[in-house]
């Protein structure tokens, strides 16, 4: 599947404002993955943006707009959701869903040893 490229620049360019950050750009799950410190953080997938954060949020967050949860193989994934691009239309929409990545992100340890 081919992701949005236009999405894919907004991201990195909003992630370049941080040089301390580990940014590594991976093709994965169909789309382009935005690793931070050896940890998925986001995904430009489709025209989506698929986006890893504190589960505990789901419910609140769910209620925003372009929120879809990531399902896969009927399995619902808890702290991770598609957004739809009417949800990163703007700028700061799209800072506020980096920004909630980024904070789980920080949280969270790598899958690497």
């Amino acid at each position: 599947m081919a992701y949005d490229v236009s999405l894919a620049k907004r991201v990195r360019t909003y992630l370049g404002q941080f040089p301390d950050l580990q940014l590594e750009e991976k093709k994965m799950f169909g789309g382009l993955a935005f690793i931070i410190n050896q940890k998925m953080c986001v995904n430009v997938s489709g025209e989506n943006l698929m986006c890893r954060f504190d589960p505990k949020q789901t419910e609140e967050l769910a209620k925003t707009e372009g929120f879809q949860p990531m399902v896969m193989k009927g399995r619902v994934y808890e702290g991770y959701a598609y957004i739809s691009p009417g949800g990163v239309r703007t700028e700061l929409q799209l800072a506020q869903w980096i920004e909630r990545c980024l904070a789980f992100n920080r949280t969270v340890a790598s899958a690497e040893k």
